[in-house]
C-alpha cells in the first residue's frame, strides 16, 4: 500500500536527467487547466446570452397569444369574458393591431400599431407597464411609441404624429390610406431594436374608431400563466375552432434551436482542447515508463505486482490531470466573477440588448463539464498505466 504513493511522489519530482518528462507533464497540467477555464467561461456567455434573449423577446412577444385562425374573423368580447371565468388566475390583455405607416414630415418609417387596454397590458408586460406608470396618457388618441422610433423622429412629448393606416377611405375620385394625428406621450424601451423600431401602443378605444371596427370584437389576446408550457394546453382544450394558442417559444423556436446547436457545437469543441491538452498525459506517462523500465523491472522480480505498479503510473496521470482540472475550475470560477462584476467588456446595447457581458452558468453544464474533463483525464492515464505492467522482466533486466 506505501508502495503506490511513494512512487507517484518520486516520478512527480523534477528529473534532471530527463527534464522533458517533467515539461511534458507541466504543458499537460497547463492544457487541461486553461481548456477547462476556457470551456467554463465559454458556456456562461453562452447561456447568459439565451438567457438574455429570451427574457426580452418573452416579455414583447408575450407568454401566449390567442389569434383567429382565419384572417377573416375575430375574436368577440363574450369568448373573454368566458376564459376570464374558466381561468381566474389567467391574466388576459385582448387587443387590436393594424400595420400602419408613421409620418413626422417627410420622414416615414413602416410599423405595427396595437391597441390596448392600458392596465391589462401593463400586467402583462413589464416594459409597457414602466412606460405606462408615471406617463400622462389620459385621451383616447395618445401614443406611445418605442425608443428607437422617438429618436428616429426626434420627438418630444405632446408632439403630433400622424400615421397612415391600410385601411382605405374614399377621397375624391379615387381612395387613400386612413390618416389620424396621435399625441405623442409615452416612450417604451424594451432593448430590442425589432420592438422598439416599430411598436406602437395606443387604447383599443382610439383603434377601434379608426378602423371603423364593432365594439366587442378583437384581433387577439395576450395571456400571462404561472406556466406557459403547461397552462397552453388548458387554454386549447378550452376554446373554440376557430380560435389558436400560441406560445412565445414556438414563434421563435428557430432561434433558440440555432442558440442551443450552437451551444453544443461550442462544448463539443471546446471539449477536444481538454482532450488534445490530456495527450499531453499520455506521452508524459509513456516516456516516464520507457525511462523507468530497469527500475520497474527491478520492482516486478523483487515482488511487486502488476496492480501496484498499473495503479501508480494511473495515480501519477491522474493527479497531473486532476490538479489540472481544479485549477482550470478555480481559473473559470475566477474569470466569471471578475466578468460579473466589473465592467472589462462592454457590449453594443443596440446589438446585443445589453451593455454588460450577460454570464450564467448553470449547475447543469457546470457538472456536465467538469465530469466531462475528469473522465477524458482518466481515460488518458489507463493506456500508460497498463503499458508499464506489459514490460518484460528478464529480457529487461538481461539488456539494461
Amino acid at each position: 500500500m506505501k508502495l503506490v504513493p511513494y512512487l507517484v511522489r518520486k516520478y512527480l519530482r523534477f528529473d534532471r536527467s530527463q527534464p522533458f518528462i517533467t515539461i511534458s507533464a507541466i504543458f499537460a497540467f497547463l492544457g487541461v487547466s486553461i481548456g477547462l477555464m476556457v470551456l467554463i467561461i465559454s458556456m456562461a456567455i453562452m447561456n447568459g446570452t439565451a438567457k438574455e434573449f429570451k427574457d426580452r423577446i418573452s416579455t414583447m412577444s408575450y407568454p401566449i397569444t390567442i389569434l383567429p385562425t382565419s384572417l377573416d374573423s375575430n375574436i368577440y368580447k363574450a369568448e373573454l369574458e368566458y376564459l376570464r371565468q374558466k381561468f381566474p388566475n389567467f391574466i388576459f390583455s385582448p387587443y387590436i393591431d393594424s400595420q400602419v405607416i408613421i409620418k413626422m414630415g417627410k420622414e416615414m418609417e413602416g410599423g405595427i400599431i396595437f391597441g390596448v387596454d392600458f392596465e391589462s397590458e401593463s400586467k402583462i408586460n413589464k416594459i409597457i407597464k414602466k412606460a405606462y406608470i408615471g406617463s400622462d396618457i389620459n385621451s383616447t388618441f395618445d401614443i406611445m411609441l418605442g425608443k428607437g422610433i422617438v429618436d428616429s423622429f426626434s420627438l418630444i412629448k405632446g408632439d403630433k404624429v400622424t400615421i397612415l393606416f391600410t385601411k382605405m377611405q374614399p377621397g375624391g375620385f379615387s381612395t387613400m390610406p386612413t390618416m389620424k394625428r396621435f399625441t405623442y406621450k409615452a416612450k417604451f424601451d424594451s432593448g430590442m431594436q425589432a420592438y422598439d423600431n416599430a411598436y406602437l401602443y395606443t387604447s383599443i378605444d382610439a383603434l377601434r374608431r379608426v378602423l371603423g371596427l364593432k365594439g366587442g370584437s378583437f384581433s387577439g389576446i395576450h395571456v400571462s400563466t404561472p406556466n406557459p408550457m403547461k397552462d397552453i394546453k388548458k387554454i386549447q382544450k378550452a376554446l373554440p375552432s376557430h380560435l389558436g394558442v400560441i406560445g412565445w417559444w414556438q414563434q421563435n423556436g428557430n432561434l433558440f434551436s440555432a442558440m442551443a446547436l450552437e451551444k453544443k457545437a461550442l462544448f463539443i469543441v471546446l471539449m477536444l482542447i481538454v482532450l488534445v491538452a490530456s495527450l499531453n498525459i499520455i506521452s508524459s506517462l509513456l516516456m516516464t515508463v520507457m525511462n523507468r523500465r530497469r527500475e520497474i523491472a527491478l520492482l516486478l522480480s523483487l515482488g511487486a505486482s502488476k496492480k501496484e505498479i498499473k495503479n501508480a503510473f494511473f495515480m501519477l496521470g491522474s493527479v497531473i490531470g486532476g490538479a489540472g482540472v481544479l485549477f482550470g475550475t478555480f481559473l473559470g470560477l475566477l474569470g466569471l466573477y471578475i466578468l460579473s462584476n466589473f465592467d472589462i467588456i462592454k457590449l453594443p446595447a443596440d446589438v446585443y440588448m445589453t451593455s454588460k457581458l450577460p454570464i450564467d452558468l448553470s449547475m447543469v453544464d457546470f457538472l456536465s463539464i467538469f465530469f466531462g474533463a475528469i473522465f477524458i483525464v482518466l481515460l488518458s492515464s489507463f493506456y500508460p498505466a497498463k503499458k508499464a505492467t506489459q514490460i518484460d522482466v528478464l529480457e529487461t533486466l538481461r539488456n539494461e
